[in-house]
């Protein structure tokens, strides 16, 4: 039996493009064409082939992205030196779309979310938040931008997290923190003083809602990253 008959493959990711929405500290996103067919093959004679390519201008936040510990802990791991465990591995995600700004996310929340899906956190899981703020709000209806408003993690829940052994706290909005009140970053607090991260900007999260997968979502191996974008995909076994 092949691969993709045991696996079905559920992309997460959202579009790169330029104008795409993002949390709004961040570098907007840029492409340029670097070169058209026709150029290149002027460039290097060929009359049978030419090469098209674009620069992209983009920061390590944008989009689907994971985040190094040093991008809110000074001295912290930059992402070459992130354990990959922390991007590839068992993960779960649970519905917590009632839970709407300016409320936090708190402990309570999650365990009746646990609870309601017969889930249980286990030590190294990537735990992910459907929150719906994607589905409600993207990509131009209030989704991103320093005015966007959505639910996030409290300090205590982030923790309780952390300490339960999440590994990665993920979510389907522009950051994991309730936002724009909690000036805090509570979620990203905690992230650092646990050495773990967190991902930011998933999609599709209805179609793995309340169960337990694998996930993947490798960064590139930027050298003194703060963070990486991610093509984040959930792995779900078929039955045979």
């Amino acid at each position: 039996m092949n691969f993709n008959q045991r696996w079905e493959i559920i992309d997460l990711s959202q579009e790169i493009y330029q104008g795409m929405p993002l949390f709004g500290i961040h570098q907007p996103t840029f492409i340029m064409t670097n070169q058209t067919h026709e150029e290149n093959m002027k460039a290097t004679g060929s009359e049978t082939l030419g090469f098209y390519a674009r620069n992209i201008l983009m920061s390590e936040h944008a989009g689907t992205h994971s985040d190094a510990v040093i991008e809110y802990k000074p001295g912290g791991a930059p992402m070459e030196e992130m354990p990959l465990e922390y991007f590839f591995g068992d993960a779960i995600c649970v519905d917590l779309r009632h839970i709407r700004y300016p409320d936090y996310i708190e402990i309570k929340d999650i365990e009746e979310a646990l609870e309601k899906h017969g889930l249980e956190i286990k030590k190294g899981d990537i735990f992910i938040m459907y929150t719906g703020h994607y589905d409600r709000t993207y990509p131009d209806n209030g989704y991103g931008g320093l005015s966007a408003k959505h639910s996030g993690v409290s300090y205590e829940s982030a923790k309780w997290l952390a300490e339960k052994g999440v590994v990665n706290i993920a979510v389907d909005s522009p950051a994991i923190d309730q936002t724009p009140d909690d000036l805090d970053f509570s979620g990203h607090l905690v992230c650092g003083e646990y050495d773990i991260t967190n991902t930011e900007h998933l999609c599709n999260l209805d179609k793995v809602v309340g169960k337990r997968f694998l996930y993947m979502g490798l960064p590139l191996k930027i050298r003194g990253g703060t963070g990486s974008p991610v093509r984040a995909i959930a792995l779900l076994p078929k039955n045979e």
